[in-house]
């Protein structure tokens, strides 16, 4: 078994924290031949070109730990770190001298050490397919959520994208990390199915 960290953004974070989260998508590098991929029972993907590929964040069993952006409080409470995704609201308060938001020095999730990070993901499956192949079920656990109210159904992510449909919601979602020529290059992507096995509370 191997751990490898995975950057995750704080919507996404927040996502995993409560449930919603169980797959994600990630580019393959690089993309394969124009003819695509074929799984090869107990073995590596292969291209038509006969080009292997194997997931870069690994195989069924294996551990991720979750990146993201954070801070350590300083001086005032030595021990306590602090997340983006759920910073303010869920500081603890009986930390009376950690400074606002926006005197906290975060660090980029790109430089979080293993020693910071809280959640620890174990992979329960890894596939290929092409980015525009997901579905309503598959948008839903990517982080999608249903923001049904009274008057029409919504899905997305609160403050990020809204739509009718969860696809549609997603491919906001992507385009809006990625950029919306991306989708329309319909790359192939790992989709990369966990549970959380660690990770504190939202």
């Amino acid at each position: 078994m191997k751990e490898r960290g995975m950057i995750f953004n704080a919507e996404m974070v927040r996502a995993i924290l409560n449930g919603r989260k169980t797959q994600t998508r990630r580019t393959v590098k690089p993309q394969p031949d124009e003819d695509g991929l074929a799984k090869v029972t107990n073995g590596p993907w292969v291209d038509t070109s006969e080009r292997n590929y194997r997931c870069p964040f690994g195989d069924v069993g294996d551990r991720i730990w979750v990146r993201e952006t954070w801070a350590e409080a300083g001086a005032s409470a030595p021990d306590l770190k602090l997340y983006r995704a759920n910073y303010p609201e869920h500081v603890p308060s009986h930390y009376e001298n950690v400074p606002p938001a926006n005197e906290i020095r975060w660090t980029p999730s790109i430089h979080m050490p293993r020693w910071a990070s809280r959640i620890l993901l174990e992979i329960t499956d890894v596939r290929v397919e092409r980015l525009n192949s997901i579905h309503d079920v598959d948008a839903m656990r990517e982080g999608i959520q249903n923001l049904t109210t009274c008057s029409h159904a919504d899905f997305g992510i609160p403050g990020v994208v809204n739509a009718q449909h969860p696809v549609r919601a997603f491919q906001l979602l992507w385009e809006s990390i990625y950029g919306a020529d991306n989708w329309k290059a319909n790359p192939w992507v790992w989709v990369i199915e966990f549970k959380r096995v660690e990770g504190g509370a939202a």
